[in-house]
């Protein structure tokens, strides 16, 4: 075999081994900082906050797992906002023990790359409220309900239903 044929092995080779981007970087650790939050391992998923943002973090996240159930995290898209700073945009179904219907959240994560990449800031974008530890207000129904439950009718019944 001629050595002008190894050539594109090699270079495919050296490729496929080489590190991932920083881009990607940022991406592997907002993975693991949301994976480590939906299933209640805040010290691990700490280590990805920046030190100036830990106590916001702790805030938004803290009835995750108790009054919060994460049931999926799904990444939509990362946008670059320069060299080391990246948006990454991320929904989130969830849903109240109490009430058994799952609801849906885009937060977007801001990350900056100083000596790692880290967590800055979040926010909700759309969606329903709640996910980030915001004040939610129930409002019971006024007045009493009428059942759910549709009158029984017997066929060769005379007397109609009320």
């Amino acid at each position: 075999m001629p050595s002008w044929y190894r050539l594109p092995f090699a270079i495919a080779l050296v490729a496929c081994s080489a590190p991932p981007g920083s881009i990607a970087r940022a991406r592997e650790n907002a993975q693991e900082l949301n994976l480590d939050a939906r299933f209640g391992r805040t010290e691990q998923a700490l280590q990805h906050v920046a030190e100036a943002a830990r106590e916001d973090f702790v805030l938004h996240h803290r009835g995750w797992g108790s009054s919060v159930r994460i049931a999926d995290v799904d990444f939509e898209r990362m946008k670059p906002q320069g060299k080391h700073d990246v948006d990454i945009f991320v929904r989130v179904a969830w849903y109240r023990p109490e009430q058994q219907e799952l609801l849906m959240t885009t937060v977007k994560q801001t990350w900056r790359d100083s000596a790692g990449w880290q967590l800055v800031g979040e926010e909700r974008l759309d969606g329903a409220i709640g996910l980030l530890g915001e004040a939610v207000v129930f409002q019971a129904p006024p007045g009493a309900r009428e059942p759910a439950q549709f009158p029984t009718i017997r066929l060769g019944d005379a007397t109609p239903p009320p």
